[in-house]
């Protein structure tokens, strides 16, 4: 299993495939979710979602007759496990971030 970091497109795709999504409820949710920082463009989305296909961290779903065009994709149990790591990663990282500035706090507050 990879343990690079995902890029911050990449991990709010995932976010937000917690449930079955089409394209451009991906677009609009990533944004949702990342209180508009995330603006992803068509041309990043397919592009993400095919190298996550690649990957086997998400599938589309079989299409439905009354819409044949609308491409539905999820998470894979596989991408799940890759988003769980993300989290945990990022949750050592804000751990790390909070001691190195508590010390430094303890520094200042003994220069004063």
């Amino acid at each position: 299993m990879s343990r690079e970091a995902l890029s911050e497109p990449s991990f709010y795709i995932l976010l937000s495939l917690s449930g079955p999504l089409h394209g451009y409820g991906i677009i609009k949710n990533a944004a949702e979710l990342s209180s508009g920082r995330i603006r992803l463009g068509a041309g990043t989305l397919y592009g993400a979602l095919d190298k996550m296909m690649k990957k086997k961290w998400i599938s589309q779903m079989k299409q439905n007759a009354n819409n044949s065009r609308r491409k539905v994709y999820e998470i894979t149990d596989l991408g799940g496990d890759i988003l769980e790591n993300e989290v945990a990663r990022l949750r050592q990282l804000v751990k790390h971030g909070q001691q190195a500035l508590a010390a430094l706090q303890e520094v200042r507050d003994a220069n004063v």
